[in-house]
C-alpha cells in the first residue's frame, strides 16, 4: 500500500453512500420477456471513478470537511458480432446492436479528520472509493434486471474502477 493511500486511510472516514443519478432503457424494437435474441445477449460493464470533491460545510455551529467521490457505473446487454465478442471490453465496438442499458452514479462521501493532501484524495478515489459504493451498485443492478426482464447479474462482491490514465486528471478536483 502506498504511502499517500494510507495517509488517505487515516485521515478520512465514510460518512454515506448514495445514488446521485440513474438510467436505465430497453430498445423500442427488443422485449427480453418475449425475444429469442435474449440468448444471444452479452454484458457489457462500465466502472469509472469521474471526480472528487472537497466540500466545506457547517454541521450544529461546526465546520466540517467532506470529500465526496462521484463513481459512474454501468452495464449494457448487446448482441455481438463473432469478431467483438473476442475482442478485449475496451476495443469493442461502441455502436454494437445494444438493446438494454442500465447506468448509475454514486457518491461516497468521507468526512475528513485531517488533510491529508490532493495526491492523497486521488489515490484514495481511485483505489478505495469503489469498496464502498460497489454493494450498492450489485443490488442496484440486480434490482433492476428483475424489473426488465432482463436475465439477472450477479456481480463479484468487489470490483475496481479501471480508470485507464491514473495519475494525471481522472479524478478531478
Amino acid at each position: 500500500m502506498s504511502a499517500e493511500l494510507q495517509k488517505a486511510i487515516d485521515c478520512l472516514s465514510i460518512r454515506d453512500v448514495y445514488l446521485r443519478s440513474s438510467s436505465s432503457y430497453l430498445v423500442d424494437n427488443f422485449d427480453p420477456k418475449y425475444s429469442a435474441e435474449v440468448n444471444d445477449l452479452s454484458v457489457q460493464f462500465k466502472h469509472l471513478v469521474t471526480r472528487g470533491e472537497v466540500l466545506a460545510l457547517k454541521e450544529d455551529d461546526v465546520d466540517i470537511r467532506i470529500f465526496r467521490v462521484y463513481i459512474d457505473l454501468g452495464a449494457r446487454w448487446a448482441v455481438l458480432s463473432e469478431s467483438e465478442s473476442e475482442d478485449e471490453p475496451e476495443d469493442r465496438d461502441d455502436d454494437a446492436d445494444v438493446k438494454a442499458v442500465i447506468e448509475a452514479t454514486f457518491l461516497a462521501e468521507y468526512l475528513m479528520e485531517d488533510e491529508p493532501g490532493q495526491d492523497a484524495l486521488n489515490t484514495f478515489a481511485l483505489k478505495n472509493a469503489s469498496y464502498h459504493a460497489w454493494p450498492y451498485w450489485r443490488e442496484y443492478l440486480m434490482n433492476q434486471c428483475m424489473r426488465m426482464n432482463l436475465p439477472k447479474v450477479a456481480l463479484p462482491t468487489v470490483q475496481f474502477a479501471v480508470n485507464h490514465n491514473e495519475n494525471d486528471e481522472s479524478v478531478r478536483q
